[in-house]
């Protein structure tokens, strides 16, 4: 946790910036470690490992507001620091709506039992993380003659943070992650040259999967080989469990109360409305224990809960901190969502395969753009072609377009699957009607 030295020095510099003329202030001290590895063939390709202390420093002062930062961490530099501080942002502008939260929403526990810390952290030596990558590299290498390159990376850090306001805010957070990936690319027909990946992800190292990585990658590299466009037209279109969170970044954006206040969101006005087929129940979750994304409080430390964001298919939830809750008039609920989850179906993703007469298996987005104005998207494409409960070849160069409402509203079903790598805990699903660009 952060030493109790600089917890002191937080709480002496909010009364420090307070007794000199700041009305409210919110103090943060952080820490960080990452370190990075990555093993390309038989050589060691890259090494990283960073460290950082600071601290944080949020300014309230005559109805105006900054933001500033400094890993100068003694106290006649942050004195003559937050002096300058407050005096640089009576400069500023007014803002009537830059203000701390409402002390009534927030967070007041002691910050203990989501289980997002692995105290092994500090035990893992750099030999076993070097092994770790160079096994899952021997996994496949020269495995094959087809193969171009099999490179292999780990990355784990530790992230803690205290934070005091004048609001009555006090709180404490203390992460780790663990993630180990593999990436291999192979001779196809021709010019070709396919690639695939894979990696985990874990708050534990004891829960981070550290075989069969490599593996996995060059699998999903070797179905590519022989990929073949498709005509155009409108198909069934699955989503595995890796590639389905992709498409909820554009909407997660467009419930943003920054997209809903500056009107760059097609989802104004639908707080309600049904937005999606009544299979879609998407749910934000942030107190599942050893969850990355887990969380007691947002970065406003208001106390977070569990909450639909889309229940059945109507919108329940939009993202709105202080902040914009202000500007646009309506209760603020949270800043941003912490895990994302869904009611799941009954069926996985080989059910759902056998299931199909006829559709496209999506495996990977290439690109592509959509408009948050709109809803309306384009993304470049691969997967593969599924016919008859069979997975039959793979095909590459297609565009899915269309809008995202129309999109969601054509969801036929929600797997049971949802990988645990990521905050974004979304299983596969199934829509109706997409239409695809090929040949």
């Amino acid at each position: 946790m952060i030493l109790q030295e600089y917890k002191d020095l937080a709480q002496w510099a909010l009364k420090y910036a307070v007794d000199k003329g700041s009305s409210d202030a919110r103090i943060s001290v952080y820490s960080s470690t990452d370190n990075s590895f990555e093993y390309r063939d038989t050589q060691l390709d890259e090494l990283q490992q960073s460290s950082e202390n600071g601290m944080s420093i949020q300014l309230y002062v005559d109805g105006r507001y900054a933001s500033f930062s400094t890993n100068r961490l003694e106290k006649t530099e942050l004195e003559k620091f937050i002096t300058n501080g407050i005096e640089t942002t009576r400069y500023l502008a007014k803002d009537e709506f830059r203000k701390l939260a409402d002390p009534a929403r927030i967070y007041k526990g002691d910050g203990n039992g989501l289980d997002i810390y692995d105290p092994s952290i500090e035990k893992v030596s750099v030999d076993d993380k070097l092994a770790l990558i160079k096994d899952s590299v021997n996994e496949v290498y020269k495995t094959d003659e087809r193969l171009i390159s099999v490179t292999s990376g780990y990355s784990d850090g530790t992230s803690r943070s205290y934070t005091v306001a004048s609001n009555g805010f006090e709180g404490e957070t203390e992460t780790t992650y663990f993630s180990l990936s593999a990436e291999t690319s192979m001779k196809g027909a021709g010019d070709a040259r396919p690639q695939g990946y894979w990696y985990d992800s874990a708050v534990f190292w004891e829960n981070l999967q550290k075989k069969d990585v490599g593996k996995t990658a060059y699998q999903r590299t070797l179905r590519k080989l022989g990929q073949e466009k498709i005509e155009t037209g409108v198909y069934k279109m699955l989503l595995d469990n890796v590639s389905s969170p992709r498409l909820f970044y554009p909407l997660l954006s467009a419930l943003s109360g920054g997209a809903i206040q500056q009107k760059s969101s097609f989802l104004i006005n639908k707080l309600g409305e049904k937005i999606a087929s009544d299979k879609l129940t998407l749910i934000d979750d942030p107190h599942i224990k050893n969850a990355q994304g887990a969380r007691w409080f947002d970065n406003e430390g208001v106390a977070t809960k569990k909450r639909n964001v889309i229940e059945n298919g109507v919108l329940s939830t939009y993202f709105i901190d202080t902040y914009y809750g202000g500007k646009l008039n309506m209760e603020p609920t949270i800043q941003s969502p912490s895990v994302l989850t869904m009611q799941s179906g009954e069926n996985n993703f080989d059910q759902i395969v056998a299931s199909l007469d006829k559709g496209i298996w999506v495996t990977g987005f290439n690109g592509g753009n959509s408009n948050e104005t709109t809803g309306d998207f384009s993304f470049g494409v691969e997967g593969f072609l599924i016919e008859k409960g069979e997975i039959v070849k793979p095909l590459n160069e297609m565009n899915i377009t269309g809008n995202l409402l129309t999109l969601l509203q054509n969801i036929i079903e929600i797997g049971n699957d949802p990988r645990t790598v990521s905050p974004y805990r979304i299983p596969s699903i199934l829509f109706d009607a997409v239409s695809f660009s090929g040949k």
